[in-house]
């Protein structure tokens, strides 16, 4: 069974053929980043207006690198909530479209499910239950996976999502947009005990994340250096900031684990590329026996593979939208599992 995955939420204009759910016979991605680039950070309106004009063409290619055509494919499955919600309009206005023009079922994708199915792709013997530590630009969550379409979450960020903490920081330090891979790049050289950086927690809520405090922790020590003409080592920052990151979203991930008897951890999003967070969460797992699933880097970011392959698990599922399907700039998880 071959499906076409259509995603738009930000600003990765992407379309794959996944065969079966973990199989992936194509995986186009138009990247906006050099535009973007030019403001430090997406441009909601410059996104979509890119997304409109790339589209189509992204969706021949997939068909073309998979060798197929419209007729292979069983059902299209589409983006619609949560992200940018202009751009969600262009991927959701196309796949409607097209679902109807070629009278095939139109499958709706949370984006947050996406990301969590990237490890069916990379790793097909995983399975539910298990949890799963998802974090990226928009989000971050920790999210019992009950099955392949029923979520649970225990813990979210409270302000900033770790990804758009990456950011900011790797903008204080003068990198440029997006900041992860600088973040990451520097911190290989610096020392990750340089600074003593906070770990912010939200009371009564012991799985959930915040990050503004850190976030405004690295940007008042870079520029209080500054006002008093003092030069702070770049590498060393960016290697005690992303060390910070990942010791919180791992310590929340294992107590959660540990407080809900999940042996089998995930994790997904853009994060989830972060060689730090990789690192961390990999020797917590292995000290306490626990299996861990990562996805391959390729599909750590926004792609339609991700999308095509939970589309699969909704089709089966039943999961079905008709013309009336919209864009959703704001979803829990937890409200596609009701």
């Amino acid at each position: 069974m071959k499906i076409l995955g259509i995603e738009s939420s930000c600003d990765e204009t992407a379309c794959s053929v996944v065969e079966d759910g973990k199989t992936v016979l194509s995986n186009i991605v138009a990247s906006q980043i050099d535009e973007h680039r030019l403001y430090g950070g997406v441009v909601p309106e410059i996104a979509s207006r890119r997304h409109a004009e790339n589209i189509l063409w992204v969706a021949n290619a997939a068909l073309e690198e998979a060798n197929c055509t419209l007729d292979d494919i069983e059902a299209i499955a589409v983006t619609y909530a949560p992200g940018l919600i202009g751009a969600l309009l262009v991927g959701v206005s196309f796949a409607k479209g097209l679902a109807m023009s070629a009278k095939k079922p139109l499958v709706p994708v949370h984006h947050i499910a996406g990301h969590i199915a990237s490890n069916y792709i990379s790793h097909p013997d995983l399975e539910p239950p298990y949890l799963c530590l998802v974090a990226s630009g928009g989000h971050s969550h920790i999210v019992e996976v009950k099955d392949y379409t029923h979520y649970h979450v225990v813990g979210r960020t409270r302000d900033d999502a770790a990804g758009e903490c990456f950011d900011k920081a790797a903008r204080t330090l003068g990198y440029e947009y997006p900041g992860g891979k600088f973040i990451d790049n520097a911190a290989k050289t610096g020392d990750p005990n340089a600074f003593k950086l906070p770990k912010p927690k939200v009371q009564g809520s012991k799985y959930d994340f915040s990050f503004s405090g850190l976030k405004t922790a690295v940007i008042n020590t870079v520029h209080n250096a500054q006002q008093k003409g003092e030069e702070i080592c770049r590498e060393d920052m960016a290697a005690s900031f992303q060390k910070t990151v990942a010791d919180i979203l791992t310590e929340k991930t294992m107590l959660a684990a540990e407080d809900l008897g999940y042996t089998t951890i995930a994790l997904a999003g853009g994060v989830s590329a972060n060689s730090g967070v990789r690192a961390k969460l990999s020797q917590e797992c292995e000290k306490r026996g626990y299996k861990l699933y990562m996805p391959e880097l390729k599909y750590c970011g926004d792609n339609g593979a991700m999308i095509a392959c939970q589309g699969y698990y909704d089709y089966i599922a039943g999961k079905r939208a008709d013309e009336s399907l919209n864009g959703i700039a704001t979803l829990s998880l937890d409200k596609i599992s009701e």
